[in-house]
């Protein structure tokens, strides 16, 4: 089996909101370009939100959100089924928005006539309580020290004295 890519999607806070967390994603997605991978990303939209203190009590808070990410996953993953560059596609995500895309590359490889698979990888813990896929895809649950073993070592923090 060979690796034809990997993709990387995420959303990224401001610079003038999140400057360390602006700069953590930009670090570690310009060293995840020199390794092969490819990266998408967009902002973040900020939107207040109602939330509920321990006290109990609201607060409103400005909170940023992944907009459109999604849509760019599941355009690739069709586009690519279209273009036939994979037989595979492994989906780390658990977005049931994705189901669509993956009922799409179903029918692309019925029109192919070809084999396309689907599958989506996902951590699973006792304290996970998300422990479905993906509709439409087969599951591929990772216990916790597998997941751990894969984790990017690399600090990607802002060193002291830099913005």
């Amino acid at each position: 089996m060979t690796i034809a890519h990997t993709d990387f999607y995420t959303g990224i806070p401001s610079a003038s909101d999140k400057p360390f967390w602006n700069h953590f994603w930009m670090a570690k997605m310009a060293v995840m370009g020199t390794r092969g991978i490819r990266t998408f990303s967009r902002p973040l939209r900020y939107r207040n939100q109602t939330v509920a203190l321990p006290d109990g009590t609201l607060t409103v808070t400005l909170v940023g959100q992944e907009k459109g990410v999604d849509v760019r996953i599941a355009l690739d993953i069709v586009r690519f089924a279209l273009e036939n560059k994979y037989d595979v596609a492994l989906i780390f995500s658990q977005d049931q928005d994705l189901s669509e895309a993956v009922q799409d590359v179903k029918k692309i490889s019925i029109l192919q006539n070809r084999w396309i698979k689907c599958a989506c990888a996902f951590p699973v813990s006792p304290t996970t309580p998300k422990t479905r896929g993906i509709n439409g895809t087969d599951w591929i649950r990772i216990d916790r020290k597998t997941y751990d073993s894969c984790i990017d070592p690399k600090d990607y923090r802002p060193k002291k004295g830099s913005p």
